[in-house]
């Protein structure tokens, strides 16, 4: 379970010091599907690494599973905007970047799989710099879904996809989600996302 009372986060600026949240309680339940909604510049990026554990001078109290939020501690796969990807490693080695780091990935044995549904397949051996915009996009939800975390952040995964590829990855979610019940933040813009992948809503203050 993912618990959040009063979180407010700062940082510094040209123009000073900026708040990008304030205030926020919330909370998430174990394999809940969480819909982040707000405007842009809202603390919606900035929550999902404040829950990464990318962000921590933040004010408020942070807990997932009783715990402030540690990778070392916690299985938790964020699917940022622009795609985390190593350009000095090929996509299967992005794909399984979770394990050179000691995590866990359990459905590893499902890569083939994974990457079928995903259409990446063929494209293991390449590297980040010989990708489309939407192949990254599909090569990090492709690592995610390989780490099958306890926690999963999700920021715009499937808005660098047109739209048949961007439904067969909205796809692959429900099937991941399904199968497994995995504990997910959403943020997206796309009300379609919102309304048919979501449990509920939360939407920034």
């Amino acid at each position: 379970m993912v618990s959040i009372k009063d979180l407010s986060y700062f940082y510094q600026s040209r123009e000073g010091i900026t708040q990008a949240i304030e205030g926020l309680t919330c909370s998430v339940a174990d394999g809940e599907v969480l819909g982040l909604v707000g405007a842009s510049g809202s603390g919606k990026s900035t929550l999902l690494h404040i829950l990464s554990g990318i962000l921590q001078d933040y004010k408020g109290e942070v807990l997932i599973n009783g715990e402030s939020p540690n990778p070392k501690h916690h299985s938790i796969a964020l699917v940022p905007q622009h795609f985390g990807l190593l350009p000095w490693k090929s996509v299967r080695e992005n794909i399984l970047l979770p394990q050179a780091f000691g995590k866990a990935c359990p459905r590893a044995s499902k890569l083939p799989e994974i990457v079928a549904q995903l259409e990446v397949g063929h494209l293991l051996k390449r590297y980040p710099s010989q990708l489309s915009g939407g192949q990254k996009q599909r090569v990090a939800l492709a690592r995610a879904f390989v780490q099958s975390p306890d926690l999963l952040l999700m920021d715009e995964p499937f808005s660098a996809l047109d739209i048949e590829t961007a439904e067969k990855g909205r796809a692959s979610f429900r099937s991941f989600q399904k199968e497994l019940g995995v504990t997910t933040i959403l943020v997206s813009h796309n009300p379609q996302e919102i309304e048919t992948l979501t449990d509920r809503v939360q939407r920034m203050p």
